[in-house]
């Protein structure tokens, strides 16, 4: 099994050095910040998917294939933070699934594993979408960087990639466990971003009542002195 694909690597040998840079900084922003801001990642990768699912089947059942794209894009995006939950319930379920079945052959309970699985899918749900994350975010910026660099320097990118398979997996695994680490430290400072902003809040929140009580007061005095001595 090669996790870069030679066939992809050879579609794609014409890409311009823009497209496959603009390639390369998404998938260093994927590897790097996946889970800082996954909200973002998980609505804008379901939207695009059920859009071109939409224009295919719109396509293929004959109907109005630009309005069935854009409803279901639109529809999928409202409801991309559940639908990720429900796939990593599945995920895991079915991950658990085939382990079972090419573990043990002859086990009979293999829906108790499947619910098993999806259970701890969701538990890690936090893992899980660092690992796809990271892991996506390697592949698009490893086939981007083989793409420059086979604009650049004539390098043989598909036959270096089939020659090479083995140490290959090894650098995207490794990359990808160096992502997960780096998406952690990323996580770290948002969440320490988060609690410094609702200190400054509350630090600011006695402060807008003293000035709101000091002008009370003020508007107190002014009154007694418009006020005609009895």
């Amino acid at each position: 099994m090669m996790l870069l694909n030679p066939d992809v690597l050879t579609e794609a040998k014409g890409l311009s050095v823009g497209a496959s840079g603009f390639f390369l900084f998404v998938g260093f922003l994927l590897w790097a910040c996946g889970w800082r801001w996954h909200r973002f990642w998980v609505v804008f990768g379901i939207t695009v998917a059920a859009g071109m699912f939409g224009l295919t089947a719109g396509r293929s059942a004959g109907t109005q294939v630009l309005v069935v794209g854009v409803l279901l894009a639109v529809s999928a995006g409202m409801l991309a933070i559940e639908l990720a939950r429900i796939g990593a319930f599945l995920g895991g379920g079915t991950a658990a699934w085939l382990a079972a079945a090419n573990v043990v052959p002859q086990a009979q309970e293999l829906w108790a594993v499947f619910l098993c699985g999806g259970l701890l899918g969701i538990a890690l749900y936090k893992l899980w979408t660092m690992l796809a994350t990271s892991l996506i975010g390697t592949l698009i910026f490893a086939h981007a960087l083989l793409l420059m660099l086979e604009q650049l320097q004539k390098f043989p990118a598909a036959k270096w990639v089939t020659m090479n398979a083995s140490a290959v997996n090894g650098f995207v695994i490794g990359l990808m466990i160096l992502g997960v680490i780096a998406q952690m430290k990323t996580g770290a400072t948002k969440l320490e971003d988060e609690a410094e902003e609702e200190h400054e809040e509350e630090e600011e929140k006695p402060k807008k009542g003293k000035n709101k009580k000091g002008h009370d007061e003020d508007l107190a005095k002014l009154l007694k002195k418009l006020m005609p001595s009895g």
